[in-house]
């Protein structure tokens, strides 16, 4: 069974969003992280870069395969989790907290998103 933390936001596509003081923190979900397996690479926005929520900002690569990393908010990227260079297996570990992968200032609502119950339901 996944790890599906009641505060957060999820996307249709296993992304998840903390969003505080119009900032959200992005990452992939417990269930995402266990499908593709151990990850290996993660290809990263720039800090400044501009992405439209539904549209992909960057790719995760596990050992299996690689998939596409879609924003749930459109808004600018702030801040890039440039640990994940040296160690992308954080992902497996910690998707919630550590693994976490951009932040991106909140440009817009964030009505498109599921609440947790909604996210379970999903998968």
């Amino acid at each position: 069974m996944s790890l599906i933390p009641d505060n957060l936001k999820y996307t249709k596509d296993h992304e998840w969003a903390l969003v505080e003081a119009g900032t959200a923190t992005v990452g992939v979900t417990d269930h995402a992280q266990r499908e593709l397996g151990d990850i290996v690479f993660v290809e990263l926005p720039k800090v400044g870069a501009t992405v439209k929520a539904g549209e992909s900002f960057g790719t995760i690569e596990a050992v299996k395969t690689v998939a596409e990393l879609y924003a749930p908010v459109s808004g600018t990227v702030e801040a890039v989790n440039t640990d994940l260079g040296s160690d992308a297996g954080v992902i497996n570990t910690d998707p919630y907290g550590k693994g976490w992968i951009v932040k991106i200032k909140v440009d817009g609502a964030t009505t498109e998103l599921m609440d947790a119950a909604a996210y379970k339901a999903l998968i």
